[in-house]
């Protein structure tokens, strides 16, 4: 009987080389880590030389783009999709825990808090946010496409 030819499509799994699976992703978790230093960059940048409207929801954006990175460096076979999924509902829920006392609190006592969770409700974050969550995956989706590229880790499923 013929073995089953592996196939040639890096999305699809090759269950003849599960052996790879750890090494890929160990690369994507090591791309996504590299991919959170540089999206902080950025964002820091992006304050340095911005202000207003630029400054503020370009940032948003990049919050959420930070957040992707994490999820991709916590669960690397997640599809671009469903990271970005996670990301943007991780950023939305943030925003609205907002419009509690609890973030205002903790962000006049810490600055990472104030980093992190804000201190004040604004509705057009939210559509940043989405903005952020887009990008990311579609940057997330041509990088795992790209020719030359390492193989990307099978999609976990739900």
């Amino acid at each position: 009987m013929a073995s089953t030819p592996t196939s040639p499509d890096p999305a699809i799994p090759d269950p003849a080389a599960p052996e790879r699976a750890p090494v890929r992703s160990a690369r994507t978790r090591a791309a996504a880590v590299a991919a959170a230093a540089l999206t902080v960059g950025a964002g820091l940048g992006l304050r340095a030389v911005a202000e207003g409207d630029l400054a503020k929801y370009g940032g948003d954006a990049l919050y959420t783009v930070l957040l992707l990175t994490l999820v991709v460096a916590a669960a690397p076979r997640l599809s671009p999709t469903r990271a970005a999924t996670i990301a943007l509902a991780t950023s939305w829920a943030i925003e609205f825990l907002q419009l509690t006392p609890v973030p205002a609190e903790l962000s006049r006592r810490s600055i990472l808090a104030r980093l992190v969770l804000g201190s004040a409700f604004n509705a057009p974050d939210l559509a940043w946010y989405a903005v952020g969550a887009a990008a990311g995956s579609l940057i997330y989706s041509m990088l795992r496409r790209r020719p030359g590229a390492a193989p990307a880790p099978a999609p976990a499923r739900a």
